[in-house]
């Protein structure tokens, strides 16, 4: 196996991750960037107010998009599977 092939993986991998995550993480921050602006424009002070609406929001979307999230998962990995015979060179 070649330094070629493992960079693609690793970067394949990495794309993977950033992919499977993003969900989440701008449904984090657009749902923290909804509560401070309340927060702001009320005057309340508790910062710990956006756990809870942060903590359900990302909930749903990983409840929403798990089937997706596990499919996208085990395809890679059925993939990175069937290319171990190519990448040994047998």
């Amino acid at each position: 196996m070649s330094d070629v092939t493992v960079i693609h993986i690793a970067q394949q991998a990495i794309i993977m991750i950033i992919v499977m995550s993003a969900p989440v993480i701008f449904t984090s921050l657009l749902v923290g960037f909804i509560v401070a602006l309340i927060m702001t424009v009320t005057s309340i002070q508790e910062q710990t107010l956006s756990f809870v609406p942060k903590t359900l929001a990302v909930f749903g979307v990983l409840l929403a998009t798990g089937p997706w999230l596990l499919a996208t998962l085990v395809g890679f990995v059925k993939e990175l599977y069937g290319s171990i015979p190519s990448l040994l060179g047998h």
